[in-house]
């Protein structure tokens, strides 16, 4: 498994924002580019990193694991 820099940015963005439009705009990226990554780095670790709720995003355990 090979995580990226970048993707690790996104994952800490996204749970400092709380939704990937947030996140995005703070990233200076598009929604679908930042869920697109997410969702990559999801299939790297085989397991959901964050719970998607109505206007906004959780991490999951694992998800806080990787963010701490």
């Amino acid at each position: 498994m090979s995580i990226k820099l970048r993707q690790l940015s996104y994952l800490l963005s996204l749970d400092e924002h709380g939704s990937f439009s947030r996140a995005a705009t703070a990233l200076h990226i598009s929604q679908p580019a930042l869920s697109r990554s997410i969702q990559g780095l999801e299939a790297q670790v085989g397991a959901a990193l964050f719970l998607r709720e109505g206007h906004g995003v959780v991490p999951t355990d694992l998800g806080r694991v990787l963010i701490e």
